[in-house]
């Protein structure tokens, strides 16, 4: 139909031209296109006319119920319901696996999160970005990338000096050093320290201090692992800051020796001053950075630029950092140190800005004082509700929870909303099974009630929401979608039998809605699982 209408130069058609999108008013039909708007030009008639011509043949298809041309140029498909309703059964065969596309296939992603300083127990800020990080990770994972999940431990530096002297200072009985980590959790790990190691008093201070800040930041790094393996967060590398000041004996050089000379190879570092430095405003920063002082030492820079170039040297294209709200700074030098490494600071590298959480009535922590643990929140909101709330909120807005909501069983609550829809699933196929109804039959033509048709529209939409959180990093819009069809379930069921009244018999459209039940259960338990949220089949 082109050819006819543009000659031999016709537009060839690929598949990004066939661009189809649900309709928002469900009276505009299944599904709408705009590709009589977009090679209109190309072939030189109006949208409008072009797209009268598209739907002549579009209406030859078999499934096609009717194709209406809308607005400027717009054409909205209405399935039959046979063709429509077929989605169901597929759902159920695919199962944990439908959603999932190759929107992302051949990316490899690290994904760094949370790495909070081995120093104290995890607060509720870290609680947010362990959430959100570990459900991008989820739909990076569905679209079809392939992703590494990291934890970068920062275990070097005077920080942990201070750690060490504060576990060493509390064994002793004495009051907390000079910048040092007060909190009752410094006296729980020293009497821990001491249980290990028995004769830590009766060593030298530094030999003491040594063995304090070692077996301190042992005790504290395993909480920290194990308060995020109860928040159903887990990390693929936990990666040692240690290791980059570690001097290979054969060859003499660190991890961050070899990165300087690496970033000197690439033309990139300059000496002034004594110091080491990097020429980062080549790449937008609005300084130079220091990588090695004067006197020798190190800067925080070098060991970013170590880190940069290992996730590099171990395949991975794509780094993403999620960092918290005070980390606006490190965006500009950490693409600029991207570029100086000879990659492309706009495509292989993304800084993720996730913004402060705040809990109403939220207790500060008894252990450590001034913060709010992550470990209070779960005994005191749980881990679901916990996980969906920070899930359901782009990263880079504000938030404020408010627990008495988190905690009802009512469907003001969002995530009992969506897990009673689930366990409402369940409940349906066991008085089905209870009624004699099974999934002997399945006739999508069955499927005509218009609650129908706007549940089975929404179970379509879960592979197109999924690649679109996965592309935008933005997982709140699976939560969303969630509700949305939690809502459409709940009318579906209001209005549409599954278990027969009365002394009416067992039909196939009992069992073809059962098919469609469980489709819903199987979209929704999906769809709570890339938000790390239990999906029960009672409540």
């Amino acid at each position: 139909m082109l050819a006819r209408r543009s000659g031999p130069d016709a537009p060839v058609i690929t598949v990004a031209d066939i661009s189809l999108e649900r309709p928002k008013n469900r009276d505009h039909g299944d599904w709408s296109s705009n590709i009589a708007m977009k090679l209109a030009k190309a072939v030189g008639s109006s949208p409008r006319d072009l797209a009268a011509a598209f739907a002549e043949g579009f209406r030859l298809i078999d499934g096609v119920e009717a194709v209406d041309v809308a607005g400027p140029g717009f054409i909205n498909f209405t399935l039959d319901a046979a063709a429509a309703g077929s989605l169901a059964k597929r759902i159920v065969e695919l199962g944990d696996k439908y959603g999932h596309t190759d929107a992302l296939a051949g990316q490899t992603i690290n994904l760094e999160f949370v790495s909070a300083n081995p120093t104290g127990p995890l607060h509720i800020g870290h609680t947010r970005w362990a959430a959100l990080g570990d459900s991008i990770a989820r739909v990076l994972t569905a679209s079809g990338a392939k992703v590494a999940t990291e934890f970068y431990i920062n275990d070097a530096g005077a920080q942990m000096d201070n750690f060490g002297a504060s576990i060493l200072a509390a064994a002793r009985g004495l009051p907390t050093p000079e910048n040092g980590y007060p909190g009752a959790y410094i006296a729980e790990l020293a009497a821990k320290v001491l249980d290990v190691q028995p004769d830590l008093l009766d060593l030298p201070d530094d030999e003491a201090l040594a063995d304090a800040r070692e077996l301190g930041y042992q005790l504290q790094l395993g909480e920290i692992r194990a308060s995020l393996e109860r928040f159903n967060v887990h990390f693929d590398v936990w990666f040692s800051e240690r290791t980059l000041h570690a001097v290979d004996p054969s060859a003499g050089h660190s991890p961050i020796d070899d990165a300087i000379d690496r970033l000197r190879a690439q033309g990139h570092v300059f000496d002034d001053d004594d110091a080491v430095w990097v020429r980062t405003t080549d790449f937008g920063d609005d300084k130079d950075r220091v990588i090695r002082r004067g006197n020798g030492i190190f800067t925080y820079f070098a060991a970013d630029a170590a880190y940069y170039l290992s996730k590099t040297d171990r395949g991975y294209e794509h780094k993403i950092y999620l960092l918290g709200a005070d980390h606006h700074g490190y965006v500009h030098r950490l693409k600029a140190l991207a570029g100086a490494a000879g990659d492309d600071p706009e495509r292989d590298i993304e800084v993720l800005i996730g913004q402060l959480v705040s809990i109403n009535g939220a207790r500060l922590s008894k252990r450590a004082g001034n913060i709010i643990e992550l470990n209070d929140l779960q005994s005191w909101l749980g881990t679901d509700a916990l996980r969906y709330s920070l899930g359901r909120y782009p990263a880079d807005s504000p938030l404020t929870l408010d627990p008495e909501l988190l905690r009802k069983r009512t469907n003001d609550n969002p995530v009992f909303y969506v897990q009673y829809a689930h366990a409402r699933t369940f409940s349906v196929a066991r008085n089905a099974a209870d009624s004699g109804v099974d999934r002997s039959v399945f006739d999508a033509s069955l499927l005509t009630h218009e609650t129908e048709s706007a549940l089975l529209g929404l179970l379509a939409e879960l592979p197109r929401i999924v690649a679109q959180a996965a592309e935008l990093r933005e997982p709140h819009r699976i939560a969303r979608y969630c509700e949305e069809l939690a809502g459409a379930y709940h009318r579906w069921y209001d209005n549409c039998r599954v278990t027969p009244l009365g002394e009416e018999p067992v039909g196939d459209v009992h069992r073809t809605r059962l098919w469609l039940s469980d489709a819903t259960g199987t979209v929704l338990r999906n769809g709570l699982a890339m938000l790390g949220v239990s999906a029960p089949d009672r409540m």
